[in-house]
């Protein structure tokens, strides 16, 4: 336990921090998935609605990974490879159209 009483306030900032940190996490990994699972549906029955709903759920991934970036939760090489796996994963079905 903190004894000093800056000691203590920087506990509680740390301890506000890590719950405004873990919430950005949680929604990148959330958008994530759903963009992965959007894609395996448009993998398996390519129509011109799913490669919207595929686009779109990647913008949207892409936005909130840049904006946790962009506020020190990810690091940038963090950020980066995130979005390059997301792209990766679109690539091979998008060339075999």
């Amino acid at each position: 336990m903190a004894n000093t009483k800056s000691a203590l306030k920087r506990a509680s900032i740390a301890e506000r921090n890590r719950l405004r940190n873990k919430t950005y996490k949680s929604a990148v990994k959330t958008l994530m998935k759903k963009y992965l699972t959007v894609v395996e549906t448009y993998a398996a029955n390519p129509t011109p609605e799913l490669k919207q709903e595929v686009e779109l759920r990647l913008a949207e991934a892409y936005s909130k990974i840049d904006k946790a970036v962009k506020r020190g939760i990810l690091h940038p090489n963090n950020g980066a490879r995130k979005k390059s796996r997301l792209a990766h994963k679109l690539k091979p079905i998008a060339t075999a159209q």
